[in-house]
């Protein structure tokens, strides 16, 4: 696929960098030359330096021939009249906007083919709130994502010694959790995937397990991997007052004792008349061992570093840990920085630009897609895709699950089946879609949305051709 990337900020630098090692024809655009030289020492992709809205240099770029631009420049302005060039002069059939501001909402009349003519909207600070709040609903987790309208979670959850799963074997786990469906589809070990999952297999602690189950049922097998929960988290410190600091404030002023440390004046001033009194608000350092022992940072369930400096972010976690904070997490941008100290003394580690990359994956994937989702720092993938056609059009429909041929290591950890009629359309409100893990003798019918986990992207192509729907195929 060719793609025009206008920008090689941090989340255009991502995005090139995800999209690259999947072997599509990449060319960013971007006003720096130095940067896109970085960039191009760096990665197999082509830089063209520029103003990304003129169509003379989207004309070099070579949009003529482009099949997707993803505009992920700093300026919402900038994307969205980007994507309006894109499509109204040179019929890019899909373009992707980074837009930050809420008053362009995906849906929205302004963003349609009579708008600014934008496909899909991403925006990073969002993506990285809707991560965050889910690791506070299920604290113990170190990723939970959904799948199937939010009937389906994959979590990864690092095993616990004494946990009722652990140092036993998967095929002891029925017995463990009784009642409960769910599907382990892949253990790191020592940041190493085991290659082969069977009965015989054993959790260990410490070991990262990847689990496929209901979402309802999500409580029980973090439980069963982490031992049972203390208390919820209703107690939070976050240091960094910026865009995702207030977004999360905002959404967790419902149940949440919520105090945030902030080092601008003016910026305190901001925060102080967007939130309710009863969130403090503290003008300081993050990284001020006083201050937070002042602040009782020891009682606090969770501490979240989200200002704009990775090191202050790692730095005042490090600190907040070695008070007393049960939980700590840090933004960090740098992907570097994430690698080293993911599953430290820092519990969790986020990169903003691999919250919102599985975003972009879906529009870049072939088949029927409907999610993608990043794991361990883009390595791996968990890809939902609806299936269509029939046992004679696709490879994937009709047939159990032992006949499709996935690649070895990827494997099928879900199905549902029902949210979508014979027809093909959706079903209406009052369907009742079925959640099934899926055994090697499942059989996947035409319809049906099935959720694959792959252990390394390089797999990613011979997966999606199972999904695809050709007239005649070689099987």
């Amino acid at each position: 696929m060719k793609i025009l990337i206008l920008g090689a900020g941090r989340v255009g630098e991502s995005v090139a960098e995800s999209l690259v090692s999947e072997q599509n024809d990449i060319t960013v655009i971007d006003s720096d030359p130095e940067r896109l030289g970085e960039l191009q020492e760096r990665l197999d992709l082509r830089g063209v330096v520029g103003n990304g809205i003129q169509p003379s240099v989207l004309r070099e770029a070579g949009i003529e021939d482009a099949d997707m631009l993803i505009a992920c420049s700093p300026l919402d302005e900038t994307n969205l009249v980007a994507c309006k060039v894109a499509h109204d002069l040179f019929n890019v059939p899909t373009t992707i906007a980074r837009v930050r501001s809420p008053e362009f909402q995906a849906g929205s009349p302004l963003m349609g083919k009579d708008g600014f003519s934008v496909d899909a909207v991403i925006c990073p600070e969002q993506s990285v709130t809707a991560y965050i709040r889910k690791l506070i609903e299920y604290p113990r987790a170190l990723q939970v994502l959904e799948f199937a309208h939010g009937l389906v979670s994959l979590i990864a959850v690092r095993a616990a010694e004494g946990a009722p799963m652990v140092q036993h074997s998967l095929a002891e786990i029925p017995a463990l959790v009784p009642g409960i469906e769910l599907r382990i589809v892949a253990i790191y070990r020592q940041e190493h995937v085991l290659r082969q999952l069977d009965g015989s297999t054993r959790i260990l602690p410490e070991d990262e397990v990847f689990v496929l189950a209901a979402t309802e049922h999500i409580r029980t097998v973090l439980s069963a991997l982490r031992g049972p929960q203390t208390r919820p988290v209703k107690r939070l410190m976050i240091a960094g007052g910026g865009r995702v600091g207030l977004r999360l404030a905002r959404e967790l002023l419902d149940g949440h004792q919520i105090k945030i440390i902030e080092g601008n004046h003016k910026r305190c001033e901001y925060l102080a008349t967007q939130l309710p009194h009863d969130v403090l608000v503290l003008e300081g350092d993050s990284t001020d061992e006083d201050l937070l022992g002042d602040e009782n940072v020891d009682q606090m369930d969770l501490f979240i570093a989200l200002t704009s400096d990775d090191e202050d972010n790692i730095m005042s976690c490090l600190l907040a840990k070695r008070l007393g904070a049960k939980r700590v997490l840090a933004l960090i941008n740098r992907r570097a920085y994430a690698d080293l100290v993911q599953g430290t003394a820092i519990d969790i580690a986020i990169s903003p630009a691999h919250a919102v990359i599985g975003e972009l994956l879906a529009y870049v994937r072939r088949g029927d897609v409907e999610a993608v989702h990043s794991l361990r720092r883009g390595a791996a993938e968990a890809m939902e895709a609806i299936v269509r056609g029939d046992r004679k059009t696709c490879r994937m429909a009709g047939r159990r699950i032992d006949e499709i041929g996935l690649p070895p290591g990827a494997q099928v950890g879900a199905i549902v089946r029902g949210l979508h009629r014979d027809d093909g359309s959706e079903a209406g409100a009052d369907a009742k879609p079925e959640v099934i893990m899926a055994h090697h003798d499942t059989v996947v019918l035409p319809n049906d949305h099935v959720i694959v986990f792959v252990p390394n992207k390089r797999m990613v192509r011979e997966v999606e051709k199972l999904f695809q729907v050709s007239a005649t195929f070689l099987f």
